[in-house]
């Protein structure tokens, strides 16, 4: 009897790639520091957490999402500065943009699978929508030191033709934010095949640019270019609320594919309030981008820290000798972090810490310190 066999037969209806593959797992926090997702460790004040509940007690929730959808749109539009002739697609997360995405650009009836192409590594979710959405993805190796390798890109994107090229601006786990130069050569790149680029700038917060610049500037050069971002990282990572910007032309296009009402009204008028309270957040991002060069520094003066990258994120990654010991220690002394050696084998014995206030920077350094 094989495997297969034990299955209840109607389990035999669940597709088999699905069957084996593994759900996304998040780790069990309870009682631990968390500093394994890259969450915006400050709280609202007070006095806007009781005018956040009023605002949300007030809501009608018995309608379906209507018209503050709009609204936030525009203000959304509003933050990113976007081009003109641009429009907004909002997501449950941008994960749920990422899976817009592939829907829309499938195309199941034609001979031949569509193809979606990232450096890796990268973010997960990238490669999973492709199998679960039937595209073929296609992962091209950063460098030894996670630079973007722009000529193995350009004859990839010649060879397989993708139809969405996503590029993660900074890239994640690894914090980088390529060379804007060699970014606009693998967008150039895919203007030449006829296939869309997706910006991802899930950590623009704290980056020192975006690339929203260069669209504006030269926008019949980016015409074929989509911006998203979450505000998971702004601070919103409860409220599950993404955004693509991009031409109009494409964006309605992409639309079409969205569920009715995927914003419920909770998650937009929260999004709202958080864009009115822009300065807050900023001032957080602030905060945390102050504390990420002297987690670095004291990272590096480790004895059994190997090596440590740079970051434009609000994220570190490093290697050391052993990551799951490592890893497993510092659980044991309530720290919770993010191994993702078997993420690549570009990042065999990393370890992937958040970047969080001073005090709990200093208690990861502990625990690291003691797991080594």
């Amino acid at each position: 009897m094989t495997a297969q066999d034990t299955f209840p037969p109607a389990l035999q209806r669940i597709r088999a790639d699905v069957r084996a593959m593994h759900a996304y797992h998040v780790q069990d926090s309870k009682g631990l520091l968390k500093m394994d997702t890259m969450e915006n460790p400050y709280r609202l004040p007070a006095e806007l957490q009781q005018k956040l509940g009023e605002r949300l007690g007030a809501l009608e929730i018995n309608r379906y999402p209507g018209e503050r959808l709009e609204t936030l749109k525009k203000m959304l539009a509003d933050y990113v500065g976007a081009p003109t002739g641009s429009a907004v697609l909002l997501g449950n997360g941008s994960d749920e943009i990422i899976t817009l995405l592939a829907l829309a650009t499938a195309q199941p009836h034609i001979e031949g699978r569509a193809k979606m192409l990232a450096p890796m590594p990268g973010f997960v979710m990238y490669p999973m929508s492709a199998q679960l959405q039937g595209l073929d993805f296609v992962g091209v190796n950063l460098t030894a030191d996670f630079d973007l390798d722009v000529p193995a890109m350009q004859a990839a994107i010649a060879a397989h033709k993708p139809a969405i090229t996503y590029i993660a601006y900074p890239n994640n786990p690894t914090a980088t934010l390529w060379d804007e130069d060699k970014v606009q050569a693998v967008i150039d790149a895919v203007a030449q095949i006829g296939g869309l680029v997706v910006m991802d700038e899930a950590y623009q917060p704290f980056a020192s640019r975006s690339w929203i610049e260069p669209m504006r500037a030269d926008p019949a050069r980016n015409a074929h270019v989509l911006l998203m971002r979450t505000l998971s990282k702004f601070g919103l990572a409860g409220a599950r609320l993404g955004y693509l910007v991009g031409p109009a032309v494409i964006v309605n296009e992409i639309d079409k594919v969205r569920p009715p009402y995927n914003i419920s009204v909770l998650n937009c008028e929260t999004a709202i309030f958080a864009l009115e309270n822009e300065a807050l957040y900023a001032e957080q991002a602030r905060a945390i981008r102050a504390e990420r060069q002297p987690l670095i520094d004291a990272l590096q003066a480790l004895s059994g820290v190997h090596k440590v990258w740079p970051s434009e994120a609000n994220m570190v990654l490093l290697r050391v000798a052993d990551a799951g010991k490592a890893q497993a220690a510092m659980k044991a002394r309530g720290v919770l972090v993010k191994n993702v050696s078997a993420m690549h084998p570009l990042l065999a014995q990393c370890l992937r810490l958040t970047v969080g206030t001073r005090e709990e920077n200093a208690q990861m350094l502990a625990a690291l310190k003691e797991s080594l």
